[in-house]
């Protein structure tokens, strides 16, 4: 079995901006071509500001809106081009066709908030991250490919 056939699963506590902040660096480091990160939860749970904080890790230090009404934001980062979406407006998953995910993953990484809306239209081998609000802190739930394990070794997990 090749290390990316097995599943990777993190529980990361984030009881503040900080937390967050240091879980965006992590992914950052990790994405690559190709790699898409499924931002899950309510609203409230934190999914714009951890794509804020992966994208400042890769780099990027103009604004960074919510994508809600334009869909898709575009970024060119100094090591990878990545694409923010927000699903949240899409009525049919067949409307993803015209958002241009195939181009974005062949050009970049995508990270995509509201992912259920997609239908089976997103990579089956993305990096979910699942956010909620716990009693006293924040909670990200995260699982995905086996590539994952390397860039978490060191980060505060339960």
């Amino acid at each position: 079995m090749t290390e990316d056939s097995q599943p990777f699963a993190r529980r990361v506590p984030l009881p503040d901006i900080t937390a967050t902040r240091t879980l965006g660096a992590h992914i950052a480091a990790g994405l690559e071509t190709g790699d898409a990160v499924a931002l899950e939860g309510d609203l409230g749970a934190g999914k714009t500001t951890l794509a804020r904080a992966i994208l400042r890790a890769l780099g990027v230090t103009e604004d960074v809106p919510s994508p809600t009404f334009t869909l898709v934001q575009h970024y060119e980062t100094p090591r990878l081009t990545v694409r923010h979406y927000d699903l949240y407006r899409i009525e049919n998953a067949s409307e993803m066709e015209e958002l241009g995910l195939d181009d974005a993953l062949s050009e970049g990484a995508a990270l995509i908030e509201w992912p259920e809306r997609a239908g089976g239209r997103l990579p089956s081998d993305m990096l979910h991250v699942a956010l909620s609000i716990g009693q006293d802190a924040r909670i990200a739930q995260l699982s995905g490919p086996a590539k994952w394990t390397r860039h978490f070794e060191d980060a505060h997990v339960d």
